[in-house]
């Protein structure tokens, strides 16, 4: 039925005939994979620190979920599955790997999901707006031929569930101050028994024609190692800022707003760090920037710029 649902979508692209929507479709993508990640930043570093922590840890349960279920069904793409099914575009280049669940979908949806919820007393249209983007964001998955509609139903699913847990953890934490440091441990025990799991377990080794792997798992874990690191990155940074930097939210105070701004430029370049090695180029394994502990390394460098090093610069530079 999956595949069948696909070839429907297929022709349908194809009937659409239209570059523009298939390259609407594909940055939207790309936008959840590369940049949308830096929304918790700016609500955590501009506008409102608790709900800043919020999106955070949406997103650090979804994405760090996404690699373990990843590794472990080790599901093949659709055009693996079936020569019938062809990709859109450059809907390939940035999609190899193993397909369930969609990476894209669990993403996006625990960050637009997050905001969903936090905007949906105080402005209903703008938390409508973000649903459907996780919505659009689903399909474009499919319509671009990359994922199967059970590996963006599974996405979204546990994306939101994520936010759900978010929540109730940071309620949890509000009540109980005292017992936080004691789910940061958890975190930081999750994010290296993830690394053990997933370097430990068996994989498909099925070859093609010419005699390379179908999928290298090890490029795969890569992927994980990134996501545990950004986990690893957050429970770090999260223990040493309110342990010591306790910093405020700027607000929309020009001098504060600068700080800010000024901090996203390093950002900028992790975050071009993280796509060239992450989606979109192929980096040798056997290098720093390629191997397992490279991309741990990135992700858990840029959390803990975000939690707690730019914060320490914005509380040092905005007291009075």
């Amino acid at each position: 039925m999956d595949i069948t649902y696909l070839l429907w979508v297929q022709d349908l692209r194809n009937a659409i005939n239209s570059e523009a929507v298939n390259q609407f479709l594909e940055q939207l993508s790309f936008f959840a994979i590369s940049w949308a990640v830096m929304i918790p930043v700016l609500v955590y570093w501009c506008i409102n620190k608790k709900n800043g922590l919020f999106l955070y840890v949406s997103f650090c349960i979804s994405w760090f979920i996404n690699g373990l279920i990843k590794l472990t069904v080790c599901a093949y793409r659709p055009w693996i599955r079936d020569a019938r099914i062809v990709p859109a575009g450059d809907a390939i280049r940035t999609a190899g790997g193993y397909s369930f669940p969609s990476g894209h979908t669990m993403q996006s949806s625990p960050i637009y999901g997050g905001l969903a919820v936090l905007c949906r007393k105080s402005a209903a249209i703008v938390s409508c707006f973000f649903v459907l983007l996780i919505l659009v964001t689903a399909f474009s998955r499919n319509y671009l031929g990359v994922h199967t509609p059970q590996d963006v139903v599974v996405g979204t699913v546990c994306g939101l569930c994520s936010v759900w847990v978010a929540a109730k953890i940071i309620a949890y934490c509000s009540n109980h101050p005292e017992r936080e440091n004691i789910l940061l441990l958890l975190g930081l025990i999750l994010s290296f028994a993830s690394i053990y799991y997933i370097t430990h377990k068996t994989y498909p080794l099925d070859y093609k024609a010419d005699g390379s792997l179908l999928v290298d798992p090890q490029r795969m874990m890569n992927d994980t190692f990134l996501a545990d690191g950004m986990l690893a990155g957050f429970v770090i940074g999260r223990f040493i800022e309110k342990t010591f930097i306790k910093f405020e939210s700027t607000g929309f105070k020009f001098g504060g707003l600068l700080v800010a701004l000024i901090g996203f430029v390093p950002l900028y370049f992790i975050r071009m760090s993280i796509c060239s090695v992450y989606s979109f180029i192929t980096v040798p394994l056997n290098t720093a920037l390629g191997s397992h502990w490279g991309h741990f390394a990135i992700g858990f460098i840029e959390f803990i710029y975000t939690v707690a090093i730019w914060p320490a610069v914005i509380k040092l530079c905005t007291r009075k």
